[in-house]
């Protein structure tokens, strides 16, 4: 069983940056973020394999880096240049299978989620 916890979230200023963390327990191939939007479907942020291949949504690519501490088995991302559009529950998931990328339904494991406001 998979434990997944974010931290980081917060409120700041369009332009600004922000660093969410998300400390797991357990092993799995592709860990990645998710944003949902009040009133909006979850949708993959970025992910990254357990041999480092990273995949970003295109809104996000030059903005967002994930990144993850092996040894720490925590996983991070670093968002710059923030927008409004980006405000949203930021959730941290593993997946079980390799290659998951941002497709969600690959997904079983959830945190509960960090709110970042972006205003």
């Amino acid at each position: 069983h998979v434990q997944l916890v974010e931290s980081g979230g917060g409120s700041v200023e369009s332009g600004g940056s922000l660093t969410l963390s998300c400390a797991a327990s357990g092993m799995t191939w592709c860990k990645a973020w998710f944003r949902q939007a009040p009133g909006k479907e979850r949708e993959g942020v970025a992910s990254i394999e357990l041999d480092g291949r990273t995949s970003y949504a295109n809104s996000v690519k030059g903005r967002f880096s994930i990144s993850k501490d092996n040894a720490m088995n925590t996983l991070y991302l670093q968002m710059n240049s923030l927008e409004p559009v980006n405000t949203g529950m930021y959730y941290c998931a593993a997946s079980v299978w390799k290659g998951a990328s941002l497709q969600r339904e690959q997904y079983i494991y959830w945190g509960q989620g960090t709110q970042v406001t972006v205003s």
